[in-house]
């Protein structure tokens, strides 16, 4: 069972919108700027939605396992589901859409979508069963190619928010199904009582308020891996029955914990911000105050847990006038921030270094 309404009647989210830059009804931009720790606060985690936050009875739910590629169909409640083996996991979370909007500020190219600047992410603590765990009690068959994944935002596109993951990263031992954060039960807007987690995949692939998984012998295809979430543009071949190359992994980024534009009193100022990989720990930032002329190393603050991102921080002498600020990360695997990102219509995975408008009074 659910409960759709938001308190007073207010179409939208339950959280407190104050901390947040609004994006549209269903839409809560963090500020980096107020995330000091490694960890984003649930208050300050960003929201993003294809339809109103939910309510769901607990007593009531179960998630639902079926499909073609399971010999025993399942029905769990929410108390099965904490029953099995517990596994903690810090990760960053981030939407596809992350940086959108820097397509058109500094590509001069407007993308389809909602106009994120750069807090689409978070990073935080959570708890659940592994999927694969489920998928076992199920009686998964070797043979599974897709896993889906469907919510119970039944406002959403096609009747309930979801998505294709595939069998490889549904099995994988660091895909939850969790139904904690930050040592408290999954918050309504974060998709209480259950989500998906899926460390490194844009987050469209960790669904919320899950209420039905689907596995299937062949290769699944919904809106979301064929006209959503896939890159289209004159630098992509469309996959399959996708209309572009179907969007998955997510991008190495880095992003300065300022307002955009900032502006700051002249004098030394100790500047931070947050990079992550899906690809490996961060080994390295650099900054530039000179548009990239010049680098300097940044410091990493604290390890990086598991999936976590990282805090950097560096100090910058800062005199009267206009500047720019601009950070470059690099992760273990080498891979490093691109000097451009290929246009795609729909503005997924930006993730060239940003040019930070500073002025300094």
């Amino acid at each position: 069972g659910r409960d759709g309404a938001v308190p007073g009647g207010r179409a939208g989210v339950f959280k407190d919108r104050g901390p947040f830059v609004e994006q549209g009804p269903d839409g809560l931009e963090s500020r980096l700027d107020r995330m000091e720790g490694v960890i984003t606060p649930s208050e300050l985690f960003f929201v993003r939605n294809n339809a109103p936050s939910v309510r769901v009875d607990v007593g009531s739910w179960r998630l639902v396992v079926e499909g073609d590629a399971v010999a025993s169909p399942l029905a769990l409640s929410y108390e099965e589901i904490r029953r099995l083996p517990q596994h903690t996991l810090v990760s960053y979370l981030e939407c596809a859409g992350n940086q959108r909007s820097m397509f058109q500020r500094l590509q001069g190219r407007l993308a389809n979508g909602t106009q994120w600047g750069t807090g689409a992410v978070g990073n935080g603590i959570w708890l659940g069963a592994r999927l694969s765990d489920v998928l076992a009690l199920a009686g998964v068959a070797s043979e599974a190619r897709s896993v889906l994944l469907v919510g119970l935002d039944e406002e959403a596109p096609e009747g309930g928010f979801r998505r294709v993951v595939s069998a490889e990263k549904a099995m994988h031992p660091d895909t939850l199904l969790a139904y904690g954060l930050n040592g408290e039960a999954l918050p309504p807007d974060h998709g209480y009582p259950l989500r998906a987690l899926l460390p490194g995949w844009i987050g469209a692939a960790s669904i919320k308020w899950l209420g039905r998984i689907v596995v299937s012998r062949e290769r699944l295809w919904t809106r979301n891996n064929t006209t959503s979430y896939v890159l289209v543009g004159e630098d992509y071949a469309p996959e399959g029955e996708a209309a572009g190359e179907v969007v998955t992994t997510q991008t190495i980024k880095s992003a300065l914990g300022l307002p955009w534009p900032a502006e700051l009193p002249a004098g030394r100022h100790r500047l931070h911000g947050f990079a992550h990989s899906p690809h490996g720990a961060i080994a390295r930032v650099e900054w530039s105050a000179d548009g990239g002329a010049s680098w300097q190393p940044a410091r990493l603050a604290g390890p990086q847990l598991q999936y976590s991102w990282a805090r950097f921080e560096f100090e910058w002498e800062a005199e009267p006038g206009e500047h720019t600020l601009t950070t470059r990360a690099t992760d273990a695997s080498g891979a490093t921030q691109p000097r451009e990102v290929a246009f795609n219509e729909e503005g997924y995975l930006f993730n060239q270094p940003l040019p930070h408008p500073v002025r300094v009074r």
